[in-house]
């Protein structure tokens, strides 16, 4: 009795290359954003809007955990649908 084994043809091993890829593109801004709130969390004193004691606006908003979640957010919606939009003109 022999075993077929059957090994993945070249297209086939492609298109799950291509899987992979669009599933870690995809995943890289919201991870980046959960990140960034899961540093708000950690270290509340670095985000200065939950107590801002007169403080100005810039250093309000230019708080390292707020900008993370913004790099992030940023990322997903114009950079990685513009990079996801090539992969599938490739494939």
């Amino acid at each position: 009795m022999a075993i077929d084994v059957r090994h993945p043809s070249a297209a086939e091993a492609a298109a799950g290359h291509r899987g992979r890829t669009r599933r870690t593109i995809s995943a890289i801004g919201p991870v980046t954003a959960l990140a960034g709130v899961t540093w708000a969390f950690v270290q509340p004193y670095r985000v200065t809007l939950l107590d801002p004691r007169g403080e100005g606006f810039w250093w309000l908003v230019a708080q390292p955990p707020l900008l993370v979640i913004a790099v992030g957010a940023i990322f997903h919606l114009l950079v990685a649908r513009s990079l996801l939009a090539d992969i599938e003109d490739d494939g």
